[in-house]
């Protein structure tokens, strides 16, 4: 395994981490305990969660991610041996059931945090990170910004890194991020944390993969120049990157299939980009799963790549990728295709 610094700490986290938003939906609490065990002896140490998850989410299935996660640290008496990231959920008209008006306000980061942290059943979170902004911007699927004069919004960066601070200082959280953020707001937050001396932003959640590079404009130079960690979610576009809809090797139960509510990466250009990074992967004798991850975890703007899988095959297959490592004409084959398709799914 190979680890990165998270931001600008002394934490070294795994290149690899742990995603988790399919148990309690996809996978059963004993699939996520075996999970978790086969990926600490693979050498990971980084386990991401959310309030919210699973994914897609639901007043019956919400929580239930981090309740697994929960007794699977109080069984195994582990907490030590990894670190452990979790979110709270910004503004939604379609989350009914959780708070009332979700925002980052004081009260609503003590209660989703404090609520996090039993259903997780420790005492402390290594990362807290805000799951999407509070203004509306360009982000889940959005690539333009269409600003709107008249937005009311109620997010003020500095009473946000005060309120997390709070926290900080009760030993509940040890670091902050963001996730679906701009390179405008990471640096807003940056620069109220350097002129208050107030908790810094280590690292930035966004998604990015083949089908996404859009992390590249603007927020890649920063993760590099202020040492913020990109930590790339959804690196496998759903299971598409897997090349298994493409081949006929898919099933009513895989991710695509059964959540048709969720389209991002359905569209026809997707389709088409994914089998031209195919036929890249057969030129290599390489599966596309492989060299997919294989391309995120070679960006120097990544620090951990945030794999998920349904099956312990797949967890198998997504972890062994660490080893793979592209030569500079399979990266200049990746970038052909790239020019081609540039954004086919945001």
């Amino acid at each position: 395994m190979i680890y990165n610094s998270l931001g600008n700490t002394d934490l070294r986290v795994s290149q690899i981490c742990l995603g988790t938003m399919t148990w309690g939906r996809q996978n059963t609490e004993e699939d996520a305990h075996q999970q978790l065990d086969y990926a600490l002896t693979r050498g990971i140490n980084f386990i991401d969660t959310a309030e919210v998850y699973a994914v897609p989410t639901s007043a019956e299935t919400q929580g239930l991610t981090e309740q697994y996660i929960g007794t699977w640290i109080k069984a195994r008496k582990k907490r030590d041996d990894f670190f452990l990231a979790s979110k709270i959920v910004g503004p939604s008209s379609r989350i009914t059931w959780m708070r009332e008006n979700l925002n980052f306000s004081r009260e609503q980061i003590i209660e989703a945090l404090n609520n996090s942290l039993a259903r997780l059943q420790t005492d402390y979170l290594d990362l807290y990170q805000l799951h999407w902004p509070e203004r509306a911007t360009n982000f889940f699927g959005k690539l333009g910004y269409e600003h709107d004069a008249e937005e009311k919004w109620t997010e003020n960066f500095l009473d946000i890194l005060e309120s997390l601070n709070e926290q900080v200082n009760a030993g509940k959280i040890r670091y902050i991020g963001l996730s679906n953020e701009t390179a405008w707001a990471v640096m807003k937050y940056l620069h109220w944390s350097d002129t208050r001396g107030l908790p810094r932003i280590q690292s930035v959640q966004n998604p990015y993969n083949l089908l996404n590079r859009s992390y590249e404009v603007g927020l890649a130079e920063v993760s590099i120049r202020e040492k913020v960690s990109g930590l790339a979610y959804s690196p496998m576009a759903f299971g598409l990157l897997s090349g298994k809809y493409h081949l006929k090797q898919d099933t009513p139960n895989d991710r695509i299939n059964q959540f048709k509510d969720l389209p991002r990466y359905s569209g026809d250009q997707a389709w088409k980009a994914t089998q031209a990074y195919l036929d890249v992967a057969r030129k290599y004798g390489i599966s596309l799963a492989k060299l997919s991850l294989a391309f995120v975890n070679s960006r120097p703007f990544i620090d951990s790549n945030i794999i998920g899988a349904t099956t312990m095959s797949q967890l198998e297959e997504n972890i062994d990728s660490i080893e793979v490592h592209l030569s500079g004409e399979m990266i200049a084959d990746i970038n052909k295709v790239y020019e081609i398709y540039s954004h086919p799914a945001p």
